[in-house]
């Protein structure tokens, strides 16, 4: 089991969980943008996606920080099937710096 406080790896190579979480976040970044549909809560969803990629460029993203942006990510586009895969994608990479305070 990985150190939720493993930044980098021998080498200087960038944490594989830090490059999973920034593959998820791009995937569902360019899939939004690609959506003609508009919703209301659409803004809310790009703000914090940006903010889940800031995190994960810094290379120390902060769990608790990571979460709370998922869950709004998840709330903001929850009900468009379309991106349903790709936020899966995120909520899995978010998952890999470990279970949540609830678990």
């Amino acid at each position: 089991m990985r150190s939720v406080e493993q930044r980098r790896v021998a080498g200087g190579r960038e944490d594989p969980r830090v490059a999973e979480l920034r593959t998820a976040v791009s995937r569902l970044r360019r899939q939004l943008a690609a959506l003609p549909a508009e919703f209301p809560d659409r803004g809310i969803a790009e703000e914090e996606l940006a903010a889940l990629d800031a995190m994960a460029l810094s290379g120390t993203p902060d769990v608790p920080r990571l979460r709370r942006s998922l869950l709004l990510v998840a709330a903001a586009i929850g009900s468009v099937s379309a991106l349903r895969g790709a936020l899966r994608e995120v909520r899995e990479a978010v998952e890999l710096f470990g279970p949540s305070a609830r678990n």
